[in-house]
């Protein structure tokens, strides 16, 4: 479930990409709980196609309110990394994760979907598909040191609800693509949709 503050705090970074014609979706929690794991969430994370020329007029849209440390942004940008904003009302953070425009990254977005977000009164969002919400975060639980049961228990929640539906071939060429092979195999083991 999304909190309505969450979406106060995402909703008005979503409409700035969208003005600056940024291609984006939401990813993290919030994309797992739009395929069926509903787990509360503390923050909102964008994925976005964003360059340099995208730094000084999102940092000039946003800095009212939020708090937008603008170094950071420019070097995420540069380096292909992620900055978080501070939505000022609501405390929230929003991370935002440039796209480091590999193969994968860039089917991510052509496979992401509007949709519906439970708790949200209606509220449709871009989201990431539930295969590469799987393959995100395998790739996160891995760069992590593959000890956070958080992610690990998405990503079985995210295959158990999406069992029979799920485009397993897509699945497996990304996560070879990610190197994340061996957890992928481990997963469908375990959530028993292999």
């Amino acid at each position: 479930m999304t909190d309505p503050d969450l979406l106060a705090a995402l909703a008005p970074v979503l409409r700035v990409l969208d003005e600056l014609g940024v291609r984006h979706f939401v990813g993290g929690s919030i994309a797992s709980s739009a395929h069926g794991v509903a787990r509360a969430s503390v923050d909102g994370d964008v994925v976005a196609e964003l360059g340099p020329g995208h730094v000084e007029p999102l940092v000039a849209a946003l800095r009212e309110t939020y708090y937008v440390p603008e170094a950071r942004v420019s070097d995420a940008v540069a380096r292909k990394a992620s900055f978080n904003l501070i939505h000022l009302d609501t405390m929230l953070k929003v991370d935002v994760f440039v796209s480091k425009d590999r193969p994968f990254d860039r089917r991510a977005f052509e496979r992401s979907r509007p949709a519906v977000i439970e708790g949200t009164s209606g509220a449709t969002l871009p989201v990431s598909s539930a295969e590469d919400v799987v393959l995100a975060k395998l790739e996160w639980y891995r760069r992590g040191g593959e000890v956070s049961e958080r992610q690990w228990s998405d990503v079985l929640g995210v295959l158990q609800a999406g069992a029979g539906d799920l485009d397993l071939g897509h699945l497996r060429r990304g996560s070879a693509e990610l190197e994340v092979d061996d957890l992928l195999e481990r997963a469908l083991d375990e959530a028993g949709t292999d």
